[in-house]
């Protein structure tokens, strides 16, 4: 079976959490985005998610670790916290590094829980707040890697939006 290289697997992902942003729920006051995280050493999926999935005024990569969080809680998996580390997440929009619920910033999990990469379709528009996601989670050492020729595809389930850049 032939190896995929890492660029045909970023678009593959890539893919997968544009599904999973079209099925986020579109709201005038949020952003439709979907997540996909993803074991780099086996490449393996290990949990989706997209905007609202859960409750609490979640976002996708909330969804992916709450997620494993509740697999851990049924003894399904010994502890989230060590499957996540060292993972790579895949994610439609860019890492939210401020939140106007109050809630903790995506940014703010993917730091705690270790995950070391993110790979983003595009960067957060400027409608709500104005996001530092790329640059804190660079400066923190995480490799993050923005792939061309998804922004289109990306922005799409925010079309109910006026976008601004």
């Amino acid at each position: 079976m032939e190896q995929k290289s890492q660029e045909d697997l970023d678009k593959y992902y890539m893919k997968l959490s544009i599904v999973e942003a079209n099925k986020s729920i579109p709201l005038e006051s949020a952003y439709c985005v979907g997540a996909v995280l993803v074991d780099p050493k086996t490449n393996t999926i290990l949990s989706t998610g997209f905007s609202r999935e859960l409750p609490g005024n979640t976002h996708a990569e909330e969804c992916c670790f709450l997620k494993l969080k509740n697999q851990e809680k049924e003894n399904i998996i010994p502890s989230a916290a060590d499957v996540i580390k060292n993972s790579t997440i895949y994610t439609t929009m860019e890492p939210c590094s401020k939140r106007l619920s109050g809630n903790i910033p995506c940014v703010e999990h993917i730091l705690r829980y270790g995950v070391a990469r993110v790979v983003l379709g595009v960067k957060e528009p400027e409608n709500f707040v104005h996001c530092t996601g790329v640059q804190l989670l660079r400066d923190k050492g995480v490799e993050v890697t923005i792939l061309d020729g998804f922004q289109e595809e990306c922005l799409k389930p925010n079309r109910h939006l006026d976008l601004k850049f």
